[in-house]
Order: structure tokens, then sequence, then C-alpha cells
């Protein structure tokens, strides 16, 4: 085997045990002969153009029922963020009144789809009991919408045609996740499938239109009222917490590091506390604490304690933002037009991708602890101002609006 192949193979097994949770299978298992990468097997789904055609008799019987939507959606492991959204808005739809259906792409978790539903009671209970869920999209038939949720995802639907509308669930710019090579091209012409996309944030909304033609609609961000709470910092011990997340090169772990170095060097007195991985592996020569992945009923305390939260985003902004405010602290964020539809020089401290502004800007609130605490005033109140109940219709709107204008338009050819 190639030492890229071994180095593949590796990286996913240390992703596998930590809980990683993503679009990839395991290479090991689409290998046709033992101790090979089989590339043209891994991604032959890209290469699939049969058709699941629609199904006039289907669509017939479903008309005087419930709008009824297939949700396409990667494989999951335990607590994955992309898909706590995807079901937040899902188990939404469906107070709202829409008929949800969820099926696994490419799954190799579930063998049935009872195995699946008691591991989404366990670890995903913001979905609705109420949801038909499959462990593949072999079970899939006739809806009035179908969703696809991530890139690879879009390449199965893109052939699923026993459907009135096709929409595209975009939380990021994902062909941003790779290196400008294949993958990053998989990813990039799925939006010219002529999908409706409904995105997180306007950033992705008018990038999706501007550069592909789609036709785009969005929602913005709110967050859970039930973990994220007001909390009071109980001591004065100066505290800057970092999001940090080596493994995924967009939350920029590297720039914050040479930032919160060059902190530590003005002001010895603080405490960093580094989140969302284990970096007890990097050289890390200030005082800090390793948090490593802490549990979601434990952040909000966590960010309270802390002055300033850094979190860092070269692609879309993150939810962290305002869980972050909603805690009573302070979210310092890179600027660009990927995180300003969001935040702003009001509700967040604004930093430019530049390790010594970084730390100038955090140096400057710490001496001016009065200027700080406005924004911090700030960000709660609008944190507040938010709502998913209120996000969630938006996204109802644009898809009956998606339905009703698709129906009308090319129903009767498919007759």
């Amino acid at each position: 085997m190639s030492k890229i192949g071994t180095l593949i193979k590796k990286t996913y097994r240390v992703f596998k045990k930590k809980g990683f949770s993503g679009i990839m299978a395991k290479l090991d298992e689409v290998s046709a002969v033992p101790g090979k990468t089989d590339v043209i097997g891994f991604y032959s789904y890209i290469m699939e153009t049969d058709e699941i055609k629609f199904n006039i008799e289907e669509y017939e019987n479903a008309k005087n029922g419930p709008v009824t939507l297939n949700w396409v959606i990667p494989e999951m492991g335990v607590g994955s963020g992309g898909h706590i959204n995807i079901f937040r808005f899902v188990t939404h739809l469906q107070r709202l009144g829409i008929k949800n259906r969820i099926y696994i792409f490419k799954g190799t978790s579930f063998h049935t789809n009872e195995e699946m539903r008691e591991f989404l009671r366990e670890h995903y209970n913001i979905l609705s009991d109420d949801i038909e869920v499959y462990n593949d999209v072999s079970f899939m038939k006739f809806a009035h919408g179908t969703f696809a949720t991530s890139w690879n995802t879009a390449y199965f639907v893109k052939r699923f045609n026993n459907t009135i509308s096709k929409f595209y669930f975009v939380q990021d710019f994902e062909p941003y996740f790779f290196p400008l090579g294949s993958e990053y091209m998989f990813a990039e012409n799925t939006y010219k499938f002529g999908f409706r996309g409904i995105t997180a944030g306007d950033w992705l909304k008018d990038k999706l239109r501007k550069e592909y033609g789609m036709k785009t609609s969005s929602f913005s961000f709110s967050y859970d009222r039930e973990l994220y709470v007001k909390k009071e910092k109980r001591d004065n011990v100066k505290r800057l917490f970092f999001y940090a997340r080596p493994v995924t090169a967009r939350r920029a772990f590297e720039l914050g590091l040479l930032s919160l170095n060059e902190i530590a060097k003005r002001i010895p007195d603080v405490e960093v506390v580094f989140a969302g991985w284990d970096v007890s592996n990097y050289e890390i020569p200030f005082n800090h604490l390793n948090g490593g992945s802490v549990k979601l009923d434990e952040l909000s305390d966590l960010y309270a304690q802390c002055d300033m939260c850094l979190v860092l985003s070269n692609t879309n902004l993150s939810l962290l933002p305002l869980e972050v405010m909603a805690s009573n602290s302070v979210a310092v964020c890179t600027r660009g037009d990927n995180s300003e539809w969001l935040v702003n020089d009001d509700n967040a401290v604004m930093v430019d991708f530049d390790p010594i502004a970084i730390a100038d800007t955090i140096e400057y609130y710490y001496n001016n602890p009065d200027k700080l605490a406005e924004i911090r005033r700030k960000g709660m109140e609008f944190a507040e101002s938010t709502s998913w109940e209120t996000e969630a219709k938006k996204v109802y709107d644009a898809v009956l609006e998606g339905i009703k204008e698709d129906e009308e338009e090319n129903i009767n050819n498919r007759r």
C-alpha cells in the first residue's frame, strides 16, 4: 500500500475512535483488493446515473394528504452539530404540519431501521419520535420535496426524481473542507444540480445564488434555551476560551494558537481554556487548561467563566457565538461576509485574520472592561431576540413556496 493510503486509513481510525462522523466510510470496507485503496469503488456513487423515476400513482395518492419531505443525510456519529441542526429543523417542520422521513446515504453503522431509531433516541433526543427514520435510501418513496443535506447526498438526490421539488439544506460551503482537488470539485459540482438552496445565513444564500445560479433562501441562528442560560463569573481570574479544533482546518487552530501565545506574553496572568478537541499533543508554553470535548450541559458555565471566547472561522459561522452570548460571555469572531451576516461590532468583538491584530484587540478589551461589559450586554440582548421557531417558519414558507412553484410548472410534463 502507498504511504498516502496508509495515512488515510490511520487518520480515519483515529477520527472513528474519537467519535468523528462525516461523509467518509471506512476505506477498508470498499477495498476490492485487501491492502489497496479502492478510489473507484469509494466514489462510485458519483458515476451512478440510473434515474429513480417519478411515480404518478404515488403522487396522486399523496395529493390530499400532508406535505411530505424526504431528508437524505450522511452517516452520523455521536453529537454531530450538523445533524443536530438538521434534526432541529425537521422536528419544527413536523410540528408545523409537514410529514418528514429521514434516510441515511451510504451508511454502515445501522443494520436495521429500529437500530437507527434507538441510536437517535439515545444521542439525538432533539428529533421528534413521530418522524420516520430509515437506515438506507433504498426505502425512499415519493415525497413532495426531497432534501440533500451534504455534498455526497446530493448525488443521490440528483437521480431521485420521485418528488416534486429538490432542496439543498446547506450549512456551509463544503468545497472549502478540502484542498483544491478532486473532492473540492465533487462538492462544488453539487451546487450546479438545480436544487433549491435553503442556507444557514445570508453569506451562503448570496454566494450560491451569485456564483452558481441557485434559487436560494436562508434562515438565521438561535440557541438551545435549556442548555445555554445566563450565568455569572465566580472569580476574578482573567480567563480566555478558545474553540480549538486542530483537525478542522476551517477553525484556524494555528492562527489561534499564535494569537494566544502573544496574548500570554502581554498578559502573563491570563488563563487559556481549550475545548473542542484534545490538544495534549501540542506544545503550548503558556498557562492553559486542556478541556478536550466538553459535555453539552457543561458548556454554558464554561463560557460564562471566561471573559472572552475566541471562535475563529474561515467558512460559515457556527452556532457557538450565539451560545457564548446567551451564556453571558463575549464572542470574539473573525471579520468577513461569512460571519458578519450574524455578528458585528455591537454584539461581538470582531478581529482580522492576523495573530498580532487579534492579540491587540483582546489586550485592548482587557484594558477597557467597561467597553467589554457593554458588548456582553448587547450580545445577550441579541441572543435573546432570536428564536428557532421563527427560523423554522422561514424554512417552512420556503419549502411550501418551492413545491407550489415546481408543481405548477413541471407536474403536467411528468404525467
